[in-house]
């Protein structure tokens, strides 16, 4: 189970025998196998029924659902691959512990900083210098030690996100201008595309953290909220830069993403279809390529990779094994 399908028509989706199948605006049938998929990425606006519910839930298999600018709005998930009530008790009981709770926070920010300087690493030197860049970098994660509260801990990702974003301008060509971030609605092509690819890391995540036990609403370093899965707003900061931002890189210095692959609509600025579908294509062979692993001594996929972090933190929870967040390592 490691098949993720992306749907950008207009239509319907359907059960159809033991298959799922799309018929487009125009008629057109597409069938796409469920056997090994993990998930169905639903861009268009489609129409679907309680008939094509239930059999994603007897296949498992989940439906993460796009709605306008493309944002994320909702997954419709299957029954758990696994159920414990132990493994839920000790995440609240994590979450209740002030000092436990700070202490994983400050985990998933040393990670995500971390990675944000990875990918800052890469680009000094190569044509670029961003020594102030990464100094910056690691003194927000050695100011992190002396943070006591989980606004203070967040406020020092902003401070480092902030730093990693004002290299962008510099990374991609002329003609992508960055600018600073901004979302509900992204003003610019760069905007959009981190907006769409943070989208597609988070959805990742939540079919990740439904293979364990762990409850995706009961977070750590994000603070629970009403109609969101919050602990995979913690783990999807670990693999954005990773995932999300190199493929920004990649697709556009190379010419694969243009700005004509943009459309602006009321005020906001959105990847068209065929943006869309070149991004996803990307992203998906991204999530295909494989390394080897130092602790499980053998290669393993990157989305693998969101699963296995998903269960560190719930050894940790249920064993009190140190938690050490995902920290690209090659």
């Amino acid at each position: 189970m490691n098949d993720n399908y992306h749907v950008f028509s207009n239509g319907r989706i359907e059960r159809h025998d033991d298959t799922v199948r799309v018929v487009t605006d125009d008629g057109e049938k597409k069938y796409l196998p469920v056997e090994n998929a993990e998930a169905i990425f639903l861009h268009g606006q489609i129409e679907y029924n309680t008939r094509f519910v239930s059999f994603l839930n007897q296949e498992g298999v989940a439906v993460h659902v796009f709605g306008w600018h493309d944002h994320y709005a909702g997954s419709i998930m299957p029954k758990r691959g696994q159920t414990s009530g132990q493994t839920i008790v000790d995440q609240v009981r994590a979450y209740d512990d002030p000092d436990h709770r700070l202490k994983l926070a400050k985990a998933f920010v040393d990670g995500s900083i971390h990675n944000m300087r990875s990918n800052v690493t890469y680009y000094n030197g190569r044509g670029h210098d961003f020594e102030h860049v990464l100094e910056e970098l690691e003194d927000a994660r050695a100011s992190l030690d002396g943070m006591g509260t989980i606004d203070e801990t967040m406020g020092v990702e902003a401070r480092g996100r902030k730093a990693y974003y004002s290299t962008f301008d510099e990374i991609l060509p002329e003609g992508f201008v960055f600018g600073g971030r901004q979302y509900n609605p992204p003003n610019n092509e760069v905007n959009s595309l981190i907006s769409f690819g943070n989208s597609l890391v988070y959805a990742n995540v939540v079919s990740a953290i439904r293979a364990t036990a762990l409850d995706p609403t009961v977070s750590f370093l994000h603070e629970p909220g009403e109609r969101r899965y919050s602990l995979a707003l913690d783990i999807a900061d670990l693999f954005k830069p990773l995932l999300a931002d190199r493929i920004i890189f990649r697709l556009v210095n190379r010419g694969q993403l243009t700005t004509d692959d943009f459309e602006d609509d009321m005020n906001s600025c959105l990847l068209n279809e065929r943006g869309r579908k070149t991004y996803s294509k990307a992203y998906e062979e991204t999530l295909e390529e494989t390394i080897d692993h130092p602790n499980l001594g053998k290669k393993v996929s990157y989305q693998y990779l969101l699963r296995v972090e998903a269960y560190k933190l719930k050894k940790h929870l249920l064993t009190d094994e140190e938690y050490v967040p995902f920290r690209r390592w090659w």
